[in-house]
Protein backbone atom coordinates (compact mmCIF):
# COMPACT_ATOMS: atom_id res chain seq x y z
CA UNK A 1 0.00 0.00 0.00
CA UNK A 2 1.35 3.42 -0.97
CA UNK A 3 2.08 5.98 1.75
CA UNK A 4 -0.52 8.74 1.96
CA UNK A 5 0.64 12.32 1.36
CA UNK A 6 -0.93 15.43 2.86
CA UNK A 7 -0.99 18.98 1.50
CA UNK A 8 0.58 21.95 3.26
CA UNK A 9 -2.84 23.44 4.01
CA UNK A 10 -4.08 20.25 5.66
CA UNK A 11 -0.90 19.89 7.72
CA UNK A 12 -0.98 23.52 8.80
CA UNK A 13 -4.62 23.19 9.84
CA UNK A 14 -3.91 19.99 11.76
CA UNK A 15 -1.29 21.74 13.90
CA UNK A 16 -2.97 25.15 14.04
CA UNK A 17 -0.09 26.75 12.16
CA UNK A 18 0.05 29.20 9.28
CA UNK A 19 1.41 27.68 6.07
CA UNK A 20 4.24 30.21 6.05
CA UNK A 21 5.52 28.66 9.29
CA UNK A 22 5.93 25.29 7.58
CA UNK A 23 7.64 26.99 4.63
CA UNK A 24 9.99 28.76 7.05
CA UNK A 25 10.85 25.49 8.77
CA UNK A 26 11.55 24.03 5.35
CA UNK A 27 13.79 27.00 4.48
CA UNK A 28 15.65 26.39 7.75
CA UNK A 29 16.22 22.77 6.73
CA UNK A 30 13.98 21.23 9.39
CA UNK A 31 11.51 19.80 6.87
CA UNK A 32 11.91 18.32 3.44
CA UNK A 33 8.48 17.39 2.04
CA UNK A 34 8.12 15.72 -1.31
CA UNK A 35 7.18 17.90 -4.28
CA UNK A 36 4.96 16.95 -7.18
CA UNK A 37 5.64 17.96 -10.79
CA UNK A 38 3.93 21.31 -10.16
CA UNK A 39 6.12 22.00 -7.11
CA UNK A 40 3.35 21.48 -4.56
CA UNK A 41 4.46 20.10 -1.21
CA UNK A 42 3.24 16.70 -0.06
CA UNK A 43 3.89 15.73 3.54
CA UNK A 44 4.45 12.09 4.50
CA UNK A 45 3.99 10.45 7.87
CA UNK A 46 7.64 11.07 8.73
CA UNK A 47 7.19 14.77 7.93
CA UNK A 48 4.14 14.88 10.23
CA UNK A 49 6.21 13.28 13.01
CA UNK A 50 8.96 15.87 12.48
CA UNK A 51 6.43 18.71 12.65
CA UNK A 52 5.05 17.29 15.90
CA UNK A 53 8.60 17.12 17.30
CA UNK A 54 9.26 20.74 16.26
CA UNK A 55 6.01 21.86 17.90
CA UNK A 56 6.96 19.97 21.07
CA UNK A 57 10.48 21.42 21.00
CA UNK A 58 9.16 24.95 20.53
CA UNK A 59 6.78 24.43 23.48
CA UNK A 60 9.83 23.43 25.52
CA UNK A 61 11.47 26.71 24.48
CA UNK A 62 14.07 25.29 22.10
CA UNK A 63 15.17 27.55 19.27
CA UNK A 64 15.00 26.52 15.63
CA UNK A 65 18.81 26.41 15.65
CA UNK A 66 18.75 23.96 18.57
CA UNK A 67 16.10 21.87 16.83
CA UNK A 68 18.13 21.86 13.63
CA UNK A 69 21.07 20.40 15.53
CA UNK A 70 18.86 17.84 17.27
CA UNK A 71 16.82 16.78 14.24
CA UNK A 72 18.67 17.40 11.01
CA UNK A 73 22.37 17.29 11.63
CA UNK A 74 22.20 13.79 13.15
CA UNK A 75 24.51 14.68 16.03
CA UNK A 76 25.97 12.12 18.30
CA UNK A 77 24.62 11.62 21.79
CA UNK A 78 27.25 13.95 23.28
CA UNK A 79 26.22 16.82 21.00
CA UNK A 80 22.55 16.26 21.78
CA UNK A 81 23.31 16.28 25.50
CA UNK A 82 25.29 19.52 25.16
CA UNK A 83 22.42 21.26 23.36
CA UNK A 84 19.86 20.02 25.87
CA UNK A 85 22.03 20.77 28.91
CA UNK A 86 22.59 24.35 27.69
CA UNK A 87 18.84 24.72 27.21
CA UNK A 88 18.16 23.26 30.65
CA UNK A 89 20.58 25.83 32.13
CA UNK A 90 18.70 28.66 30.37
CA UNK A 91 15.38 27.30 31.65
CA UNK A 92 16.75 27.00 35.19
CA UNK A 93 17.87 30.64 35.10
CA UNK A 94 14.51 31.75 33.70
CA UNK A 95 12.69 29.82 36.43
CA UNK A 96 14.87 31.49 39.08
CA UNK A 97 14.07 34.95 37.68
CA UNK A 98 10.37 34.09 37.52
CA UNK A 99 10.42 32.72 41.08
CA UNK A 100 12.07 35.93 42.30
CA UNK A 101 9.44 38.04 40.51
CA UNK A 102 6.64 35.92 41.95
CA UNK A 103 8.09 36.23 45.45
CA UNK A 104 8.28 40.04 45.10
CA UNK A 105 4.68 40.33 43.88
CA UNK A 106 3.47 37.96 46.61
CA UNK A 107 5.28 39.98 49.27
CA UNK A 108 3.69 43.23 48.08
CA UNK A 109 0.26 41.57 48.05
CA UNK A 110 0.71 40.26 51.59
CA UNK A 111 2.65 43.20 53.04
CA UNK A 112 1.21 44.77 56.21
CA UNK A 113 2.49 48.23 55.24
CA UNK A 114 -0.20 50.69 54.20
CA UNK A 115 1.96 51.61 51.19
CA UNK A 116 4.35 48.91 49.95
CA UNK A 117 6.86 51.64 49.08
CA UNK A 118 7.41 52.19 52.81
CA UNK A 119 7.84 48.49 53.60
CA UNK A 120 11.31 47.76 55.06
CA UNK A 121 11.63 44.61 52.92
CA UNK A 122 10.74 46.53 49.77
CA UNK A 123 13.14 49.37 50.70
CA UNK A 124 15.95 46.81 51.18
CA UNK A 125 15.25 45.30 47.75
CA UNK A 126 15.17 48.79 46.24
CA UNK A 127 18.52 49.63 47.84
CA UNK A 128 20.08 46.49 46.34
CA UNK A 129 18.83 47.46 42.88
CA UNK A 130 20.10 51.01 43.30
CA UNK A 131 23.50 49.81 44.54
CA UNK A 132 23.97 47.46 41.58
CA UNK A 133 22.90 50.12 39.08
CA UNK A 134 25.16 52.95 40.28
CA UNK A 135 26.39 55.23 37.59
CA UNK A 136 25.59 58.52 35.91
CA UNK A 137 21.93 59.13 35.17
CA UNK A 138 21.31 60.15 31.62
Amino acid sequence: MAEEHTTIGAVAARFGLATHVLRHWEDRGLLCPLRDSAGRRHYRGTDIDTIAMIVLGKKAGLSLDDLAVLFTHAPDRTTRREVLEAHRDRLTEKIARTRSALDAVTHVLECDAEDFRTCPHFRAELTMVLDTRRGPLS
